[in-house]
């Protein structure tokens, strides 16, 4: 009896999703046990992620339901125990000070050189493609790669940083397409080794090192996918370091994933999952936390391009799963992958995430600033 009205209760929520139990669309999920029920109204998005890795449930077109589900912001009705812990912590806690800082870098970065290498394509960026005139992922990432050297106005002898430099992609492209030396910092140890050896004869270093150390100068500053990293508590550190590293007229472009209503802490399942200690940014904690800092040169959303990134990733992945250590990514972790990408692509694609990119100068361009696209 019990089963019954939570099967009718999940029934009845998905149904205003335009989803089915057992239907032949897209959107449509099969149930493969029935505790799925209880599970999902009890944890929320977190009952539901990990019941999709455990294999209860399959969904016809991942990315399909999970839209579905989010554009019908059933994910802000079914809220589990686990949300109210994740919000207390967040709230009392600093959770991306000291080694909370490096959690992110320890069980997502480092998962392995070889996962990214077959998802990311021919360059190791692990960030949003510009695809405005771009046919495939590698002409959107370098694409994306010329649009931020450009919002800089790079040239030839200019001392530039990356604060959160990756792979070391970015700084390799604009050392060799625009002349300038440069200091990557991250706190990834794989990436770092990674970032070193692909800069290897360029004027580039490469520092294992928090953004918190830093204070010395540089022409311009870019930071590419690293902001949702921070944590609202550390905004305002994060604009006072990059203003410090600055001129009065430098440039300081920030590339980030960000969201429509100001929160304190991230979903449950990307927290224990995927990025843990992380958040997205919304437009008011952006500007907050940099007022007096910097001048707001330029605020360019193209979110939608993540969508195709991220399907691009999906099908890179998709089709070499096969050359991966199947002790180390394991059915379950191929699951838990799938789950993050196709939930990612639902949440740009409804347009509840965005991605920005903010030009800021300290003291205003003189004569002002025209922004490339």
């Amino acid at each position: 009896m019990v089963e019954a009205r939570l099967f009718k209760r999940v029934e009845s929520l998905l149904q205003e999703a335009g989803v089915l139990i057992g239907g032949e669309r897209a959107q449509d999920i099969q149930v493969h046990d029935p505790r799925l029920y209880a599970r999902v109204l009890a944890q929320g998005s977190l009952g539901l992620g990990e019941s999709y890795m455990d294999g209860w449930w399959q969904a016809n077109h991942l990315d399909a339901f999970l839209f579905n589900l989010i554009n019908a912001r059933l994910d802000e009705r079914v809220h589990g125990t686990g949300e109210v812990w994740d919000a207390l912590k967040a709230k009392l806690f600093n959770l991306q000070s000291g080694q909370g800082s490096y959690e992110v870098g320890k069980r997502h970065y480092d998962l392995g050189n070889d996962l990214y290498r077959i998802m990311l394509g021919k360059r190791l960026v692990y960030s949003c493609g510009y695809w405005r005139d771009a046919k495939d992922l590698d002409a959107a990432q370098e694409a994306k790669l010329d649009l931020v050297c450009r919002k800089l106005q790079l040239r030839p002898g200019m001392r530039v940083l990356d604060i959160g430099c990756g792979w070391g992609e970015a700084l390799k492209f604009a050392a060799e397409r625009y002349g300038v030396e440069g200091v990557g910092i991250t706190i990834s140890k794989e990436q770092a080794a990674f970032a070193q050896d692909l800069c290897r004869g360029l004027p580039v270093e490469i520092r294992l090192q928090d953004y918190r150390d830093l204070n010395e100068q540089f022409d311009a500053i870019f930071s590419i996918g690293m902001f949702e990293h921070v944590g609202v508590k550390n905004y305002r550190t994060y604009f006072e370091v990059a203003q410090r590293c600055l001129p009065p007229h430098g440039l300081f472009l920030l590339h980030s994933i960000g969201t429509n209503i100001s929160d304190d802490h991230t979903d449950p399942w990307i927290a224990r999952y995927i990025f843990p200690n992380s958040m997205l940014p919304s437009a008011a904690q952006i500007t907050d936390a940099m007022e007096g800092l910097f001048v707001l040169e330029d605020w360019h959303n193209f979110g939608t391009d993540y969508d195709l990134t991220l399907q691009a990733w999906r099908n890179n992945i998709d089709a070499a799963w096969g050359q991966l250590d199947t002790e180390r990514y394991d059915e379950r972790f191929q699951r838990m992958w799938s789950f993050y990408l196709a939930g990612s692509m639902a949440a740009f694609r409804t347009r509840h995430a965005n991605l920005w990119q903010l030009v800021l100068s300290p003291s205003g361009v003189p004569g002002g600033y025209i922004a490339p696209r």
